[in-house]
């Protein structure tokens, strides 16, 4: 399959895990404890794929490919419930582009080192500078986001 005709989906699935921090904030103000909200939020994910499996349940894996399985991998739902609860907690206290930006522009670095450096079993593509040239701009431009939510946040940090 042609990669471009992924990069719709990937779009939609980013536009949704900006909207769903913001409502997953406000679920966490009605409710009032953020671990309930978290579960509220993660019991829909676990209904919604629960019933995508029962109704599409093959291929499964076999004994010996669970065994070849590394230790971390089943660890990449608990990394992605981190940025759930960071988005529910913190979100409408930073602001939605900030909080994104900073969440996005961290993904972004954190890819490609993963990249480059061939962990969690991806290629190893090596250090490539125009990448990371284009992380560089990202945190600047996250430093912009961040300074037009609070201008006076560098003054305020002055003596």
């Amino acid at each position: 399959m042609n990669p471009i005709l992924l990069y719709p989906f990937i779009l939609v699935a980013g536009a949704l895990q900006a909207a769903g921090n913001s409502m997953n904030a406000r679920l966490r103000g009605v409710v009032v404890n953020p671990w309930l909200a978290a579960t509220i939020s993660f019991a829909l994910i676990v209904f919604a794929f629960t019933t995508l499996f029962l109704v599409m349940p093959t291929p499964l894996p076999g004994l010996d490919d669970l065994a070849r399985m590394p230790w971390w991998a089943p660890l990449g739902g608990l990394a992605g419930a981190v940025a759930v609860f960071g988005g529910l907690a913190l979100v409408d206290k930073v602001g939605a582009g900030p909080f994104n930006g900073l969440l996005i522009t961290a993904n972004i670095l954190t890819s490609l080192a993963i990249d480059a450096l061939g962990l969690f079993g991806m290629q190893a593509g090596g250090f490539k500078p125009l990448p990371w040239l284009g992380g560089a701009l990202m945190v600047g431009g996250i430093v912009l986001i961040a300074r037009s939510r609070n201008p006076d946040a560098t003054r305020e940090a002055a003596p």
